[in-house]
């Protein structure tokens, strides 16, 4: 769908300084929006810059025609796009790409590194609305960018949070990953305190790639279906430039390679080469 969506909200989100803002349009894109999809939007009036901008659909409201999107500041494009204001129009084509699969039960584990977690957001509100226990596992380099990352929205969704930073400022210091390995090995020996027994778990993930490699493998050990969300840098947004490509490999080790705008951005942890050279 090529439109354009009227903006009722682009405001910065804690501190000026880490550049992340919180930008809600009005439009018929929230009737079809799926948690993981994306839209690509037109960020100027002119020719510079001449490429749209992907971002992820961080909320969905079908009811107010409202979807959120959570970007951060990071040149040109994204700049141009945090000076347009409420009642301005922009041109988006969307919703595109493949999201996450929602479990017909069980919990469902999210696990996010630094602004990774945007994309999660509509998947965790559409999973609590079909009664699945949610869990967001959350990494971070401070207090200051989970804060300015949304913190707030998740607290008011009301689901457990396993926070961690590096510097230890909030929650857990360290990694994300070593929170959630804590949680998987206590869900192998069917420890009900984590997940309850017999319960089955899903985790789907969104971050740097090292941090998605790693859940990837801990959640495999573990027996634990996990999807990820890969972000490329992206041209047409539709499948036909081949600019933005990943490598997969099936269970019978045969390699293909897909387009993560049209083919994704969400796919099975288990079929992505990481660290691919072609």
């Amino acid at each position: 769908m090529l439109i354009d969506q009227e903006i009722v909200l682009n405001e910065i989100l804690g501190s000026a300084d880490l550049g992340i803002r919180k930008l809600v349009l009005k439009g018929p894109i929230a009737q079809q929006a799926k948690p993981g999809q994306f839209v690509h939007l037109q960020v100027g009036s002119t020719l510079d810059p001449l490429l749209r901008r992907p971002i992820s659909i961080a909320a969905i409201d079908p009811e107010c025609q409202e979807i959120t999107l959570l970007y951060k500041i990071k040149g040109k494009g994204t700049e141009l796009l945090s000076k347009a204001g409420p009642g301005q129009k922009l041109n988006l084509l969307g919703p595109l790409g493949k999201g996450f699969t929602l479990p017909a039960q069980g919990e469902l584990w999210l696990v996010a590194g630094g602004i990774g977690v945007f994309p999660l957001y509509a998947l965790a509100a559409a999973a609590k609305k079909q009664g699945l226990t949610v869990r967001l596992f959350w990494g971070g380099e401070n207090s200051s960018l989970l804060e300015c990352s949304g913190l707030a929205m998740w607290e008011e969704l009301g689901l457990p949070l396993y926070l961690s930073t590096l510097d230890g400022s909030c929650g857990k210091k360290g990694l994300v990953t070593e929170f959630l390995q804590e949680f998987l090995q206590a869900y192998r020996q069917s420890d009900p305190s984590p997940a309850a027994a017999g319960e089955p778990v899903q985790v789907a993930a969104c971050g740097p790639p090292g941090m998605m490699q790693a859940v990837t493998a801990d959640c495999l050990q573990a027996g634990v279906p996990v999807e990820v969300s890969l972000e490329e840098h992206m041209a047409c947004g539709l499948g036909a430039c081949l600019g933005c490509v990943a490598t997969l490999q099936d269970r019978q080790g045969r390699v293909r390679r897909a387009k993560v705008c049209q083919d994704g951005p969400v796919f099975r942890g288990e079929e992505v080469v990481w660290n691919a050279s072609c």
